[in-house]
């Protein structure tokens, strides 16, 4: 059976790098076999994570349906940009409000443990939201994601693509692309046991 992967960036800005590097390492894990389900954070909205609102109104169906969606999949590839050297609030609070227990009896982390995933970043700066990546790392161990050792930056993403979305340096589209069939590969070979 293919693995199911889930992709998605951090970021909701409309031409963002980001979205662009996801969707070629998506394209890589669609090449190795995997079924991919491409979304964008921006079809669902939800408010800055808060107990309150969660004791007052319960967690919000925009991210209770996030959470469905990582459930429902094997692995995940995740693109950030790096604000202020750490990863993308918009991304933290996705990943919060889908670490919340719809019931007492749920196990802990349900949506994120025993999942696998490959990381990556695209940003203007010079070390394409490396810094980012290792807060975004750290954080998906944390709550139960192994994330693979490799990952991809592209640094200057505003000089980096073709119009096409592909990016202009061929080892750099090529190891983008062998990011997401390497997870096609090890979800596959995880799947299989």
């Amino acid at each position: 059976m293919a693995p199911r992967i889930l992709a998605f960036a951090g970021s909701s800005r409309n031409g963002s790098f980001n979205k662009k590097i996801l969707s070629i390492a998506a394209a890589g894990a669609e090449a190795a076999g995997a079924d991919v389900t491409r979304i964008d954070l921006v079809d669902f909205p939800m408010p800055l994570f808060n107990q309150d609102l969660e004791r007052e109104q319960g967690i919000p169906e925009n991210a209770l349906e996030f959470k469905r969606l990582l459930m429902a999949h094997d692995a995940f590839i995740i693109a950030s940009p790096e604000y202020n050297s750490a990863f993308s609030p918009l991304l933290k609070n996705v990943i919060d409000w889908a670490s919340r227990a719809e019931s007492e009896d749920e196990p802990p982390l349900v949506a994120f443990r025993g999942k696998t995933a490959v990381i990556l970043a695209a940003s203007p700066g010079a070390l394409g939201g490396l810094r980012g990546l290792v807060f975004l790392r750290m954080l998906l161990a944390n709550i139960g994601v192994t994330v693979l050792p490799d990952q991809q930056t592209v640094p200057q993403a505003f000089k980096a693509f073709n119009d096409d979305g592909s990016l202009m340096d061929g080892r750099k589209q090529e190891a983008v692309l062998a990011l997401g069939r390497k997870l096609a590969n090890t979800a596959g070979k995880l799947n299989a046991k």
